[in-house]
């Protein structure tokens, strides 16, 4: 059977001390085993990417940018391939994943326009034949970890723009997909970026402990859940390092009484069941205005979910694939359940989908619930699944009231024609990415990511500008050189 390794200092290499399992969703079956790298493997890869970062660091920023354009060729034309190993290992639909991989293609082509991002700024004669200039240099050895829901993507957001700025970098995938992870890092060395400058370890808490700990490490990036966001977020302040930690979500929809209901649930339709909901940006509570809009919201949900089609990732007819296992196809199926016991009435049933030739896959059907409250198990917690719930409400402020007072406040969306209470959602809401009838608004890569409240810790959001801020620190030059004519005595006031 295959073992997934790891990628250090340019070498495939592989400790097979401890392994585990990887499965493939769709039929249940173990496909391949993943190396968990030890402590001194880790420790090993933070070396090879400390002794690269003189040299990379110093190397010219076109130089850089040059491997990221050939970074992002190299990627398109092995798109198939890396949809191929994401479909095998996550169960995500090959129409799913290439949108995945595009994104984090967009990503590297925003780090490919590094050289205009790390442009500082210059004050000519502040004082007297003095001269000042701001400049943003990278940190040193810099570390990703990642989630297994987007194992192409997530990545990307990281090192593609950690790289660009002249760090080296240590990425830790998710254990339970992660052959499309090291797949595309292979590219990247293909690409000519130098050993040592990209590293791939493959593990568990043991290698994530070990990048919070060493002092080699300058910055920490994470995605993943709110539990684990906060242990990254604390113990990587705690050992004086940079960190941002992406945590989980509950993302709603308010539908106004006003909404155009027919294009609502075609966009409501993709964005709580694409990729089996386990999207941090997935809709997962529909908050309906008013029983009319909330009736026919129900009404035509149901209809448009009766065509969808659960099944294996390559066969492109199908609109979404298996979860990711099968602890987690019991634990959404548990969420339905506690659902249904605490009072709410599930509309469309999920739980048994009906998948020919794939009996033991973990699948879980499209789901909708009505009558949701807020003191649900099911509506406290993140479910990431195929489920949507639907809350109603009398108006659109105990809507607003409700969204505020969640935990999370990674995504929202509001679906209505009236541009007034577009402009009072989108300005009052506390939420972090707004959209306005648009259900994901996840933004482009020119753009940030991040949500507020307990879906972020840390004060910076992944890619786009955030990411040179978060990659680089300022450096402010002061200078002066002596004039034959202009000398100065001794002083010893404040310079001004």
């Amino acid at each position: 059977m295959t073992t997934i390794g790891h990628l250090i200092n340019g070498v495939n290499r592989s400790d097979n001390e401890r392994t585990q399992d990887v499965y493939n969703p769709a039929t249940g079956e173990v496909s391949k085993q993943v190396a968990l790298a030890s402590k001194e493997t880790v420790e090993e890869a933070i070396a090879a990417a400390q002794a690269a970062f003189p040299e990379w660091r110093n190397t010219p920023v076109g130089k850089r940018a040059a491997v990221m354009f050939r970074f992002k060729a190299l990627l398109e034309q092995n798109a198939d391939k890396i949809c191929e190993l994401i479909g095998d290992e996550h169960g995500k639909i090959c129409h799913d994943a290439a949108g995945e991989l595009q994104r984090g293609i967009e990503n590297i082509e925003y780090a490919c326009g590094v050289g205009e991002l790390l442009k500082g700024e210059h004050s000519k004669n502040v004082g007297p034949m003095i001269d000042a200039w701001s400049e943003f240099q990278p940190l040193g050895v810099v570390a990703g970890i990642t989630p297994f829901n987007f194992p192409a993507m997530v990545p990307l957001w990281m090192y593609p723009m950690a790289i660009a700025c002249g760090n080296t970098f240590v990425l830790k995938p998710s254990e339970r997909d992660p052959s499309s992870t090291l797949f595309i890092a292979g590219l990247l060395k293909e690409a000519g970026l130098p050993d040592g400058v990209m590293n791939v370890v493959n593990g568990d808490k043991l290698a994530v402990d070990t990048l919070l700990e060493d002092k080699r490490v300058q910055a920490v990036s994470f995605v993943g859940s709110t539990a684990i966001a906060e242990y990254i977020y604390t113990t990587a302040t705690a050992n004086g390092k940079r960190c941002q930690a992406l945590g989980g979500a509950k993302n709603h929809a308010i539908v106004m009484p006003d909404a155009d209901i027919d294009n609502a649930v075609n966009q409501l339709l993709g964005a709580a069941f694409g990729s089996s909901g386990e999207r941090c940006m997935a809709l997962s509570v529909a908050v309906a205005v008013g029983d009319q809009a909330a009736d026919e919201l129900i009404e035509k949900m149901a209809a448009g979910m009766k065509p969808l089609k659960v099944g294996e990732a390559s066969d492109e007819s199908n609109d979404f694939g298996a979860v990711i296992t099968r602890q987690h196809q019991e634990r959404v199926i548990g969420f339905i359940d506690s659902a249904e016991q605490e009072g709410a009435k599930v509309v469309v049933d999920g739980r048994n989908p009906d998948v020919k030739g794939y009996e033991n896959g973990f699948f879980v059907g499209a789901t909708l619930i009505d009558n949701v409250s807020t003191s649900m198990v099911s509506y406290q917690n993140e479910i990431f699944g195929p489920v949507l719930q639907v809350i109603r409400v009398k108006t659109m402020e105990e809507g607003m009231q409700i969204i505020n007072d969640h935990e999370y406040g990674n995504g929202t969306c509001i679906f209505t024609r009236d541009g007034e209470a577009a402009r009072y959602f989108s300005d009052n809401i506390k939420v972090g990415m707004v959209g306005i009838n648009v259900p994901l608004p996840v933004p482009v890569s020119y753009h940030s990511f991040g949500g507020w409240k307990r879906s972020l810790f840390g004060d910076l959001y992944a890619y786009g500008p955030d990411a040179v801020r978060f990659y680089t620190r300022r450096k402010t030059i002061t200078q002066r050189w002596p004039s034959s004519d202009l000398r100065e005595g001794v002083s010893f006031s404040f310079p001004s």
